[in-house]
Formats: structure tokens, C-alpha cells, sequence
């Protein structure tokens, strides 16, 4: 199924949204946006889904998501159906890129900013001091206008810019695009493996890209991504699999070929390793959650 774009309405003498969603459940479909959005869950359980990471919210719940990574939260039956003694609430912020202006994330003072932003792209599950830090400032938000809200906003880009205390959720191979800045070895890496990773892609090739020998590569690339090239590569097979299964009908042999394996049994192998079930588990999962 695909993703809809939905976007919230914004005040015309608000420069970003800050929103209470209150209601039996979250009714928002399977959807994306141009946004940067922190989702703050005040009251309610159910499972959320960010790109192809499936999980479990709860009160006090906190995601941040880049733009147009599609998502859902879909609250519990008991939510659903009226039979809680209160509503689901949540808080949620929207912020464009540019919204203080072309070059604010370009002045020296944001660049760890901007380098929680990029990782935001795969959607990121805060923990921890973090996340109660952030948790206060948006509660308080929700009654704040004008340089009071802007300046709670921009607290909570300190805590973020800073913070290591987060889960990073959906996978490298379900993101649409790659990042198109940076001419370094690993961009170069990175893109070779974007591009190919539906066929064969062999250590020596990569490693020439990186104009190391194999083994100096290998550990390069461990120091980088505290993962193996080989790991790294079907973390990316598996995402773009769970794209396919998401939102097409082609059935597993297909999709176990189109993402660049050529054994089912390694397929749903490496599916299970990272997905914690099975390619047909999780379109069944997936469906459900678009349904509900």
C-alpha cells in the first residue's frame, strides 16, 4: 500500500506547528510529509511504524522523523474501539528545513544540529535524560506563543544536537534517496551500494573504490559503521525487500531477486535476522497496520 502525504494546517503567523492530537485514536493513515516531526505520545499504547521498523509505543513515547519517511501510529483495539477511560493524546511539532531562513543551518552554531537532522532521516526513538528534557518543553509548548514557543524550539534542538541517547529506526535500504552531500570514501560507498545492491557487489570492488586493499577496507568500514560491509550490505537488501512488501504485490521469490539475492533460503534467512520474523510475517503485519 502506498504512503499518502498529509500535511497539518499552519497559522499564518506561525513560522512551525505545534499540535495536541486528542481523539478516541490517532486516525492519521500511513503517510508522509516535507517536514521534520517530533511525535510526543501523552497518553496511549499501540504499535508505531517508521519507514520498515515495526515497534511498540506507550505514554511518554518519542520520535523524531525527517522528511517524507512515512509512518503510522496505530493505537490498540481497546483505543479504538472506546473502551478506555480517556482519550489517545499526543504532541506533535512540524518544522521545515528553512523555516528561520536559507542559511540558519549553515551558521557554524548548527552543524551538530545538522548532523542529528541527517540522521533523522531513518526516524529516531529517544531515550533516556533526552527524552524527558524534550518531553517537558513540548508539554509546554502546547500553551506558548510568539519567542516563548520559538525559544522552547530552539532548546530543544540543543538537547537533540548533543544527545546519544536514541535508537536510529527504519534501515539505510528503505530511504529513497541518498544523501547527495559529501564527495568522501564512504558517499562514494554508499552510492556504489544504492545503486547495485539488486546484483552482486564483491569486496574488491568496493575496496577500489575506496583505493584500499581488502582488508585495510574491511576495517575501515567496521570502524565506521560498527558493522561488517557484508552486514552493512544486506541491512540495505533487507530494507528495500520490506519497500516491496509493503507496496507492491510482488510475491517473496520476486521481491528475494529484485533486492540482490539470489537463494530464497539466504533471503528469508537474513529477513529473519533483522526483522525478527519472516518476509511473509511482515507483509501480514504491514497490511494489518495499514487496515487499522
Amino acid at each position: 500500500m502506498k504512503s499518502i502525504e498529509v500535511r497539518l494546517p499552519q497559522d499564518f503567523d506561525k513560522s512551525f506547528i505545534v499540535f495536541k492530537e486528542e481523539g478516541q485514536y490517532f486516525p492519521c493513515p500511513w503517510h508522509y510529509h516535507p517536514e521534520y516531526e517530533l511525535v510526543l505520545v501523552l497518553k496511549s499504547t499501540g504499535r508505531r511504524m517508521v519507514g520498515d521498523h515495526i515497534g511498540y509505543f506507550q505514554e511518554g513515547d518519542l520520535v523524531c522523523m525527517g522528511p517524507y519517511l512515512p509512518h503510522v501510529w496505530v493505537n490498540d483495539s481497546a483505543y479504538v474501539n472506546g473502551q478506555t477511560d480517556g482519550p489517545a493524546e499526543a504532541i506533535v511539532i512540524h518544522f521545515q528545513e528553512h523555516f528561520l531562513g536559507e542559511d540558519f543551518l549553515n551558521i557554524p552554531e548548527m552543524e551538530p544540529l545538522k548532523n542529528f537532522l541527517k540522521l533523522s532521516k531513518r526516524g529516531m526513538a529517544l531515550s533516556g535524560n533526552t527524552k524527558e528534557q524534550v518531553r517537558a518543553l513540548m508539554t509546554g509548548m502546547v500553551h506558548m506563543n510568539g519567542i516563548q514557543r520559538l525559544s522552547s524550539l530552539l532548546s530543544i534542538f540543543d538537547i537533540l544536537s548533543q544527545t546519544r541517547e536514541y535508537e536510529l529506526l527504519a534501515s539505510p535500504g528503505y530511504l529513497d534517496q541518498v544523501d547527495p552531500q559529501g564527495s568522501d570514501r564512504l558517499t562514494k560507498i554508499k552510492e556504489h551500494i544504492f545503486k547495485n545492491f539488486d546484483q552482486e557487489i564483491t569486496l574488491p570492488e568496493v575496496a577500489a573504490l575506496a583505493n584500499m586493499a581488502v582488508t585495510t577496507f574491511c576495517n575501515f568500514f567496521k570502524e565506521q559503521y560498527r558493522i561488517t560491509f557484508v552486514e552493512y550490505l544486506n541491512t540495505v537488501r533487507i530494507g528495500h525487500a520490506c519497500k516491496l512488501l509493503s507496496e507492491t504485490d510482488m510475491n517473496i521469490v520476486e521481491v528475494a531477486f529484485e533486492c540482490g539475492f539470489n537463494n530464497l533460503a539466504n533471503f528469508n534467512r537474513q529477513f529473519k535476522k533483522h526483522k525478527k520474523m519472516t518476509p511473509s510475517e511482515f507483509r501480514k503485519v504491514v497490511n494489518m497496520q495499514h487496515v487499522a
